[in-house]
This record gives C-alpha cells, sequence and structure tokens, in this order.
C-alpha cells in the first residue's frame, strides 16, 4: 500500500495505491493519516483509482480522516474512482451511506467546489 499527497489548490488529493488490508503496514498509515491531520487541509480527495483491496485496517484509515477533517465546521471528505469490490465493502459498513462517493476526480473536484460556492453564498 502508498499513500501520495498531492495539493490542488484547497484540496488535499490522496492517491492511493494497492490493498489496504490486515497484515499490512497499519504503522505506515497511521504516519500518512497523521500528516493529512497535520496538513491544515479542510477538503481531502481520495483517489482509489489504485486500490484493489480494502478491508478494517483501509476502514480505520478513512474513518481515522473523516473524523479530523469534519472536526472543521467547513470540512469535507470525499471518496473517487471506487472499484466494485471497494465499493461494496464501503456499502456493507455503511461508510457509503456517510461518506461521499464520486464515480471519478473531476466530479469530486467540482463537488468539492459546489459546496465552496453555496457556503458563500449562504454567508452572505
Amino acid at each position: 500500500m502508498l499513500v501520495e499527497f498531492e495539493h490542488q489548490g484547497d484540496v488535499c488529493v490522496l492517491r492511493l495505491h494497492g490493498r489496504f488490508a490486515t497484515g499490512q503496514d497499519s504503522a505506515y498509515l497511521r504516519t500518512r493519516a497523521d500528516e493529512v491531520k497535520c496538513s491544515g487541509y479542510s477538503k481531502v480527495l481520495a483517489d482509489f483509482s489504485q486500490v484493489s483491496y480494502i478491508d478494517s485496517t483501509g476502514i480505520g484509515f478513512l474513518i481515522g480522516i473523516y473524523t479530523s477533517v469534519m472536526k472543521n465546521p467547513n470540512g469535507r471528505f470525499v471518496l473517487a474512482n471506487l472499484n466494485r469490490r471497494v465499493r461494496e465493502v464501503l456499502e456493507l459498513t455503511r461508510l457509503a451511506n456517510v461518506i461521499p462517493i464520486y464515480p471519478d476526480v473531476k466530479s469530486a473536484f467540482e463537488a468539492l467546489s459546489e459546496d465552496e460556492k453555496r457556503s458563500a453564498t449562504q454567508s452572505n
């Protein structure tokens, strides 16, 4: 498993690669999650296009980031590019009801942008 960071404007994009499974390096995931938490970004997009599998280890990683990001009143955490297997796991755990899922990175960015426009309109 590999977690790469890419910053695009006010969004921290997590490029995830490999299998997020038990027995993998959970200390590595904790370190990467802490980096996201300390980055100060209130918008985080996780790109799953290179993830083949996820289990409780990956779920814990996602929940840790989600809870941290959502503590910010403007916090948003979205997922994109989930394959069928990953989506099924998120649906079984009901995370798919909590964390917004988009078919691709482009639509996830558009949703984050729409939220920003909506917030600006509401505050005026």
